[in-house]
C-alpha cells in the first residue's frame, strides 16, 4: 500500500475535537486527510487508553476515520529496554484495530549503548508477526548529528522513513527539509521518505503560516509522495492558522504562491510584529507623512507600536490591490479594540519578493 498526501499524528485523542470520533473523521475529511496516525501504545503499554475506566478511545476513532475512507496508522514511542514486550504489545494493537500501518519512534533512548541488538530483536518480531503491513522510522531530521542511533537495523525492516523535520527556533523549513532528504538519501538504506513538520509551540517559537506553506511546496518540489504534521492535538485547539494552511493546501494541485499583499494582511492579523518583519528585505525603508526609517529593527520596533498600542487585536482586511513585477499598491481597513481605519493606502517595491521600499497612508478614527 503507498501512502501518499497529508497527515496528521494525534498524540493524545482525548485532547482531538474533545475526543469525538465522528468530529475527528470529519475534521479531517475536510481537511483533505488522506491519513491519520494515532499513538497506540508508549513503551511496553497501551496508549490512548482511559487508566480509570480501561476504555480504549483507539477503536472508535478507526472505525470513524474509516467509514469515511482515511487511512490509519498507528505509533508507538520505543524506549528499547523490554523490546521484546514492546514489539508484543505493538504487534497486539495492530492487528486488534487492523491498522493500515506502523511508525516507529525511536530518539534519545536508542542512542544508548547496546541498543543495536535492542533494535534488531524489535525489529525482527515486527516484521515476523506483521509480514503485510508498511513499518515507518519516525526519528531525527538529520542522521549525521546522532550517529548513535541504529539507523539502518531500523530502516533494514521499514518501507517508509518519516524523519521529524522540525525547524525549532528558526523559520527555515526549505533548507531543513532539502538537507534531510540529502542525508538520508547517502546512507544505506534508503527508503521512502515522508516528513513530519511541527505545528506546535516550543518556548516562545512557532512556527508561521509562511513556515508551514513553505514545507508543503518544498515537500512536492522534492517530489515526496505525502507530507505529515506533529500533533493534532495542540495544532486544532490552539493554532487554527496552522491548521487552516494545511487544510487549505490541495496536496494534488499546483499551488499558487500567494502575494505580498496577501502574505502582509494575513502577518498583520497574525498581531506579531516579527512575522510582518520577516516580509521585509534586510535594508529595507519604510515611509509615512512624518519620518523614515530603514532596517528592520527600527520596521518591527514600529510594527510592535502599531499593532500593540495604535491598533491592539486589530483585524485587517483588503479592499483592493493593484500592481505587478515589483510594484503593488493595496487599499485596507481595520477595526481594532481602540481605533478604527477606513482609508489606509500602503505602497510597496519589491526586490527578490521581498518589501524594499514601503509607503504608508491612513489615519485613525476612535
Amino acid at each position: 500500500m503507498s501512502l501518499k498526501g497529508k497527515g496528521f499524528f494525534i498524540w493524545k485523542i482525548i485532547n482531538s475535537e474533545k475526543g469525538d470520533p465522528k468530529a475527528i473523521a470529519r475534521t479531517a475529511k475536510e481537511a483533505q486527510l488522506t491519513h491519520v496516525i494515532l499513538k497506540i501504545a508508549d513503551g511496553a503499554f497501551p496508549y490512548n487508553v482511559n487508566r480509570q475506566t480501561n476504555e480504549d478511545y483507539v477503536g472508535p476513532v478507526v472505525s470513524a476515520l474509516h467509514d469515511v475512507g482515511i487511512e490509519v496508522w498507528g505509533w508507538h514511542y520505543v524506549y528499547g529496554d523490554y523490546p521484546t514486550s514492546e514489539a508484543n504489545i505493538a504487534v497486539k494493537r495492530m492487528k486488534e484495530f487492523e491498522l493500515s500501518g506502523y511508525v516507529i519512534d525511536a530518539e534519545i533512548e536508542y542512542k544508548e549503548p547496546g541498543k543495536k541488538n535492542a533494535a534488531l530483536a524489535y525489529m525482527k518480531i515486527l516484521r515476523k508477526n506483521l509480514p503485510n503491513i508498511p513499518l515507518a522510522l519516525s526519528s531525527y531530521r538529520f542522521p549525521s548529528f546522532h550517529p548513535q542511533l541504529p539507523w539502518k537495523t531500523f530502516l533494514e525492516y521499514c518501507d517508509y522513513n518519516m524523519p521529524q523535520v522540525y525547524w525549532e527556533q528558526s523559520h527555515n523549513p526549505e533548507p531543513n527539509l532539502v538537507r534531510t532528504v540529502k542525508e538520508f538519501q547517502s546512507i544505506t538504506p534508503f527508503r521512502p521518505i515522508i516528513p513530519t513538520g511541527p505545528t506546535y509551540r516550543a518556548g516562545s517559537w512557532l512556527p508561521t503560516v509562511e513556515d508551514i506553506r513553505k514545507f508543503l511546496n518544498t515537500s512536492k518540489e522534492l517530489k515526496l509522495e505525502g507530507a505529515n504534521f506533529f500533533s493534532w492535538d495542540e495544532c486544532r485547539p490552539a493554532y487554527p492558522d496552522l491548521w487552516k494552511t494545511i487544510s487549505d493546501y490541495a496536496w494534488d494541485k499546483p499551488q499558487q504562491a500567494k502575494d505580498i499583499t496577501e502574505l502582509w494582511v494575513e502577518a498583520l492579523n497574525s498581531g506579531n510584529p516579527e512575522q510582518v518583519t520577516r516580509l521585509y528585505a534586510p535594508n529595507s525603508v519604510h515611509i509615512t507623512s512624518s519620518r523614515s526609517i530603514q532596517g528592520k529593527t527600527e520596521i518591527q520596533d514600529w510594527y510592535k507600536y502599531f499593532l500593540k498600542q495604535l491598533l491592539p487585536s486589530g483585524k485587517f482586511t483588503i479592499t483592493g490591490i493593484s500592481g505587478s513585477g515589483n510594484s503593488r499598491s493595496i487599499n485596507w481597513i481595520c477595526k481594532s479594540d481602540k481605533a478604527n481605519v477606513s482609508n489606509g493606502r500602503d505602497t510597496f517595491g519589491l526586490i527578490n519578493e521581498k518589501i524594499a521600499y514601503h509607503y504608508s497612508f491612513f489615519t485613525t478614527k476612535s
